[in-house]
């Protein structure tokens, strides 16, 4: 089991009986009702009480029905689930028993605030005094004193959390790029994010026209046996009136982004990638002066949603992958034609769970994409898809692309094109590290899917993309943001 195996238990359980509920149109009567029969004690099974666990399955509900969790919305999609998170410790420094209780007292001498008294024992530092300044630390002769580093506000890349004098953990979303690092860091399973599955199974219910796109990720994370196949058959078994390989939609944006780039080249402009939402939410929140050099195409998801819905007016498109901020694409970058809900593999299981739908081996016979769009779900994917279109439309131009790989990667790369110091042409942007392929709610760990992935990649044909696009009325519907 994964190090936050339980979590993910807890998480998985929730969403199952929320999906399960839906399904049945039982949702608004026996909702009130779930806390009880996920948690029946009388032994508690993972908190102090039974009353505890409940209301954090209560706020975990709240969040499977697209809620918060708790009387307030800021309208993030990741959101801290607080009565999970009162059991992190509060304070960030602590005296160890390594104190030795010394005379010199080097700690109390350092500190500026009044923070640290002497015990009878050890020295004690009163946490709502406390600025975590660090002078106690490096003061103490013994090393007694231990930094703490709180696992969401230490994976977080843009320091987006910090925590209230109650320790309960606060994310800023004018800095939070939706990026999803702090979801799986929290061992007490205190961080999660809103879910569109209520939604989407009311849609499904009521025999709308919906359509399910998976993310080009997709192959490989569930075996070298489950195909694009696999999920359009498992997905219309579900009541999707179809299913698209997004991949398709990364041979469109390569095209069009190919000729952006080859314009901004010969105008001497330097241009960011528009297909990772967490990059270019880092941009625009983090360095707003770059956002006019975000590309003004638009990701493969929204290239996909955009086809669909041309070719189906009454059309609802649902976007499945391991990215959690596709989801503050749809609900923050609000662009037209988008897609209408995301899903994660954990959301879009829970689904087909409740309705005893299984992925099953499929020949990987139908292929929409070239393995350039397949591609785009690795880091420097996009950047070869790009470059390969400009070779095919024989725009002949001397393009460098810095291909910045993980959120660290990113920042980098930005701060150089910031000040002026960039010297590339270009920057593939992608938050997570190895590409959307290493997604937070990605099903499987990427290294342990490469080879499924790789062999499933293999077995298509050598298509260029341009030549791929030729079999779509591009016309129909528009590749730019604007």
């Amino acid at each position: 089991m994964n190090a936050d195996g339980n979590v993910i238990k807890i998480k998985h359980d929730v969403l199952f009986e929320i999906a399960k509920l839906a399904f049945a149109g039982e949702l608004e009567e026996q909702r009130d009702h779930l806390p009880l029969k996920l948690i029946p004690g009388p032994t508690p099974q993972f908190r102090c009480c039974i009353y505890k666990e409940r209301e954090i399955i209560r706020q975990r509900i709240r969040l499977a029905e697209g809620k918060a969790p708790g009387p307030e919305d800021d309208g993030n999609i990741i959101q801290v689930i607080s009565s999970a998170c009162e059991d992190c410790p509060i304070s960030s420094y602590t005296v160890t028993e390594n104190c030795q209780n010394c005379l010199g007292k080097a700690c109390i001498n350092a500190c500026k605030f009044g923070a640290i008294e002497p015990g009878h024992y050890r020295s004690h530092i009163d946490a709502s005094k406390c600025k975590e300044c660090g002078q106690c630390a490096k003061a103490c002769p013994y090393n007694a004193i231990a930094h703490l580093k709180r696992p969401c506000k230490f994976s977080c890349p843009v320091d987006a959390i910090t925590y209230d004098e109650h320790g309960i953990s606060i994310i800023d979303k004018n800095k939070c790029i939706r990026c999803g690092k702090c979801i799986h860091s929290c061992p007490f399973g205190a961080i999660a994010s809103k879910t569109f599955i209520v939604p989407v199974i009311n849609a499904l219910r009521e025999g709308k026209h919906i359509y399910a796109m998976a993310a080009p990720a997709t192959e490989g994370q569930f075996g070298a046996d489950i195909t694009m196949e696999s999920w359009r058959k498992a997905m219309k078994e579900l009541g999707f009136v179809d299913f698209y390989d997004v991949g398709l939609g990364g041979d469109m944006t390569a095209a069009y982004e190919a000729e952006e780039w080859a314009e901004a080249y010969k105008e001497g402009q330097k241009k960011v990638t528009s297909c990772c939402p967490a990059f270019v939410n880092m941009v625009r929140l983090h360095y707003p002066q770059l956002a006019d050099n975000i590309s003004t195409t638009v990701s493969p998801m929204c290239a996909i949603s955009r086809m669909i819905k041309a070719q189906d007016p009454e059309a609802i498109t649902v976007f499945i992958g391991p990215c959690l901020a596709k989801k503050s694409e749809v609900v923050d970058q609000q662009i037209e034609g988008n897609a209408d809900y995301v899903l994660t593999y954990s959301e879009i299981r829970a689904i087909m769970k409740a309705k005893d739908v299984e992925l099953e081996a499929c020949p990987n016979d139908n292929q929409t994409a070239s393995t350039f769009g397949k591609r785009f779900a690795n880091s420097g994917g996009v950047t070869a898809a790009v470059l390969e279109s400009l070779k095919e439309s024989d725009n002949c131009i001397d393009a460098k692309v810095c291909r910045a790989n993980g959120s660290q990667e990113c920042k980098k790369a930005l701060l150089l094109m910031k000040v002026g110091r960039l010297p590339e042409d270009f920057i593939e942007g992608m938050a997570c590290d190895g590409g959307c392929v290493g997604g937070p709610s990605s099903f499987n760990d990427q290294m342990a899917s490469k080879k499924n992935r790789d062999a499933l990649i293999s077995q298509a044909d050598d298509r260029g993309i341009l030549d791929n696009l030729k079999n779509y009325d591009m016309d129909k519907f528009s590749m730019h943001r604007d």
